[in-house]
C-alpha cells in the first residue's frame, strides 16, 4: 500500500517521532516517504553484510561502513535525502561526512530490496548526486544486482562466467545455495563467506 499525504497532520508527525516510527523516513524533493521498519530477515542480512565489510573490506581499503544514515544532495539536507541500508566510503569520501548526514556521494550504497519497496525508485536520486555504485540485494533470495554509474545513468552489470559480480571497490558477490549471499574480496582468498552465516 502506498499512501501520499499532501500535508502531514502535526499529531501524525509527533506520534511517529515519539514512537521512533520516523527512523526510516526519507525526504524526496520535499515529499515525506514513510518506510516501515525492516523485518528480522532484512536486519539479519544487513548486520551480516556490514560485519563482513568491517572485518574484510575496511582494513584493506582504509574506508568506512555505516548503516541507515542519511545521504543528501549537495545543499539538500532536510529537503532531499535517502537512507540506504549501508553506505561505503573510501578515504577520499570522508569530507562529505556531516555526522547526521552525508552531503554528496559515497563510493557505494547498498539497498536490501523487500517486496513492494522503493529501492528502484531511489536510483535516479543516487545517479543525480553521483554515487558510482548501487548494490541491490533481494531480501528473500539474497540474489545481488550491481548497478554502476555510466554517463549519469545506472547500468546493471552482468556476472562473469562463474556468476560473480565485481564491484569497483574490490569486492565480488553472487547468490549462493540455501538463499545466502556469497561474498569475497577480489584479492582475498580467505575472505569468502556465505551471508547470513549460521
Amino acid at each position: 500500500m502506498k499512501v501520499v499525504m499532501p500535508v502531514v497532520p502535526e499529531f501524525v508527525s509527533l506520534w511517529r517521532k515519539t514512537t521512533g516510527a520516523d527512523r526510516y523516513d526519507e525526504m524526496w524533493d520535499g515529499v515525506l516517504h514513510m518506510g516501515p521498519t525492516p523485518n528480522r530477515t532484512h536486519q539479519d542480512l544487513e548486520w551480516a553484510l556490514e560485519t563482513w565489510l568491517r572485518i574484510f573490506w575496511v582494513p584493506v581499503s582504509g574506508g568506512k561502513v555505516y548503516h541507515q544514515i542519511n545521504v543528501a544532495s549537495i545543499g539538500g539536507w532536510t529537503k532531499n535525502y535517502r537512507i540506504p541500508d549501508l553506505v561505503l566510503l573510501r578515504p577520499e569520501d570522508f569530507p562529505i561526512d556531516r555526522n547526521e548526514y552525508f552531503e554528496g556521494p559515497p563510493s557505494a550504497v547498498v539497498e536490501i530490496r523487500s517486496p513492494q519497496d522503493e529501492t528502484y525508485e531511489k536510483l535516479p536520486f543516487y545517479a543525480e548526486i553521483g554515487v558510482p555504485e548501487v548494490w541491490v540485494i533481494d531480501r528473500d533470495t539474497k540474489q545481488p544486482e550491481l548497478h554502476q554509474l555510466v554517463e549519469n545513468q545506472y547500468r546493471a552489470q552482468l556476472p562473469n562466467a562463474d556468476g560473480w559480480l565485481t564491484s569497483q571497490l574490490g569486492v565480488q558477490f553472487r547468490g549462493a545455495a540455501a538463499g545466502r549471499l556469497r561474498i569475497r574480496l577480489v584479492d582475498g582468498a580467505n575472505s569468502q563467506r556465505d551471508l547470513p552465516e549460521g
